[in-house]
């Protein structure tokens, strides 16, 4: 399977790439700066493009069988408002991939809109890190986009990760879920980069989720 990758470069990008290529898909590499990807694997070709504009979108995905987007936080601490990036970029990926005549879409989701009791989401709660809410408010914002009327005829899945979710081991072993997050029996809510890329692109191949949002968890 042909798939083009937004946000290749980053901690969770740059292991969905590698989860993909070892399992013989093809991948292409989207970046806004190419300076930037010195790192990138030989067998992913590389496109400049930004996600938030949907002719480069339509551009760069139109020869792709499948596109994910795993354009993540934007490391900067954003007090309560919310980041307009991702809402921005949903619109865009949902138009473009129109465009293209490609039908499957996969997003890197965020934690935050998770529910830790019935309903209240994990961003709305007294102890959430302010650094983090921006980037969870925008996320959410996001998610609506996905679950409008405008996304009714591309086949999305958007897969929140744990509560937390870093660099570690890869043990294919994972739980999935919903709308409410995940917790194991020490009552952590985790998972590794390299699960959550494994869990990611299973759903890319098996297709189980179209058009809702699930969790993926220890």
């Amino acid at each position: 399977m042909h798939i083009a990758l937004f946000g290749i470069t980053g901690t969770i990008g740059s292991r969905i790439a590698a989860e993909a290529l070892a399992r013989n898909h093809t991948v292409t590499g989207v970046v806004r700066d190419a300076t930037r990807a010195t790192d990138i694997d030989p067998r992913i070709t590389l496109a400049v493009g930004d996600v938030t504009n949907p002719a480069d979108v339509a551009r760069i995905v139109r020869d792709a069988d499948a596109v994910i987007s795993a354009v993540g936080n934007t490391r900067v601490p954003a007090g309560t408002a919310p980041v307009p990036l991702f809402a921005r970029a949903a619109h865009a990926l949902l138009a473009g991939t129109r465009d293209a005549g490609v039908k499957r879409l996969l997003v890197l989701g965020g934690a935050g809109s998770l529910e830790v009791a019935p309903g209240v989401a994990a961003v709305d709660t007294p102890n959430f890190p302010d650094a983090y809410r921006g980037d969870a408010l925008g996320q959410r914002d996001a998610l609506a986009v996905y679950r409008s009327d405008e996304a009714r005829d591309i086949d999305w899945t958007y897969i929140s990760p744990a509560g937390m979710i870093a660099p570690g081991e890869r043990t294919g072993v994972y739980r999935t879920g919903g709308d409410a997050m995940l917790f194991d029996a020490n009552g952590e809510s985790r998972i590794s980069a390299e699960d959550y890329a494994a869990a990611m692109i299973e759903e890319l191949e098996q297709a189980r989720n179209p058009r809702r949002r699930i969790t993926v968890a220890y």
